[in-house]
């Protein structure tokens, strides 16, 4: 009887333990999905000029603390973002093939799952940087989030300048960043927003072409309807960027020689992409126009806050 008893004992434990890496792989797969629902590679960006704002708007000494107070909620607020404009885009996803395989339009995740989880992120952000850091931070960044959510993602259906007005929230986190550190918003917090802003169309428009057939599948009009040679958004591209560069080189008489050199360097490495693609309406170089002003942007940036806070 007794070994009986310790044979189906052994056998499970033996159950129990084949079972498990199943569970185990069910949980990864599930915290994964909430992951990817947050877009993590876009909320580096946004750590990233959040981060370029607190910096030029810090006095001495500087508070890290402070900083990493207005990441966190931040990222918060991005994250629960990101997880609310794929919740509300879960229809029209499934019809594109390059987000049919994300977690709400292939089915691997419940439409009430992803609302919840968005919309705690989002409250959860919003009142840490009201705890934490300010009230400015804090509106700035709900700001962001409704603009986003009621103004960008609409429109996204109906007209081709959703882009020019998603911009503005795009470029809130250098105002978010730089509220952090000051509590306010200073004249030369509208510089760094200026980089931020134009720099999204390039880098949009690009993306746009990129998966022009999957957008126009979905019922997205990222493109005018016109424009079937993307003559007009390679020009528009050239143009927006033209004016980038220009901005960035703005303060070089005040900031050096040395500023004036990278914020050209900077440009005319971007400018080398654009006007490749001008020249050609490729799935190719439009992918090296994206990847270029992912280089271009931090490079910009670390510029600023030298040139500024040396």
């Amino acid at each position: 009887m007794i070994a009986q008893n310790l044979a189906k004992t052994g056998r499970m434990a033996t159950t129990n333990v084949m079972a498990n890496p199943t569970s185990l792989q069910m949980l990864r797969s599930k915290l994964s999905d909430y992951y990817t629902l947050t877009k993590p590679e876009v909320n580096l960006l946004i750590l990233m000029t959040t981060s370029a704002g607190y910096a030029l708007a810090s006095r001495s000494p500087f508070h890290i603390i402070g900083l990493l107070n207005t990441l966190a909620g931040t990222l918060l607020v991005a994250s629960g973002t990101a997880t609310l404009n794929q919740w509300m885009e879960r229809v029209w996803d499934g019809r594109m093939r390059r987000t049919a395989s994300r977690p709400l339009p292939s089915g691997r995740m419940a439409a009430h799952d992803a609302l919840g989880f968005g919309l705690a992120l989002s409250i959860a952000g919003g009142l840490y940087l009201a705890a934490a850091v300010n009230l400015v931070a804090a509106g700035l960044a709900m700001a962001t989030l409704l603009s986003y959510l009621l103004i960008y993602t609409p429109l996204k259906r109906k007209t081709p300048l959703c882009t020019l007005l998603g911009a503005f929230p795009g470029a809130m986190p250098t105002l978010i960043g730089w509220a952090g550190a000051s509590g306010r918003i200073d004249p030369k917090a509208w510089f760094l927003f200026a980089i931020l802003f134009l720099w999204q169309f390039p880098h949009f428009l690009a993306i746009a072409l990129m998966y022009r057939e999957d957008y126009a599948r979905a019922g997205y009009k990222m493109l005018p309807a016109f424009d079937r040679d993307a003559r007009f958004t390679r020009a528009e591209i050239l143009g927006l960027t033209v004016i980038l560069v220009v901005t960035t080189l703005l303060p070089s008489a005040r900031l050096g020689l040395l500023y004036g050199i990278a914020m050209a360097l900077a440009g005319a490495f971007l400018l080398y992409y654009v006007a490749k693609l001008t020249r050609t309406a490729s799935i190719v170089l439009a992918s090296k126009l994206v990847h270029a002003s992912v280089i271009y942007l931090p490079v910009v940036l670390v510029a600023v806050v030298v040139a500024f806070k040396g």
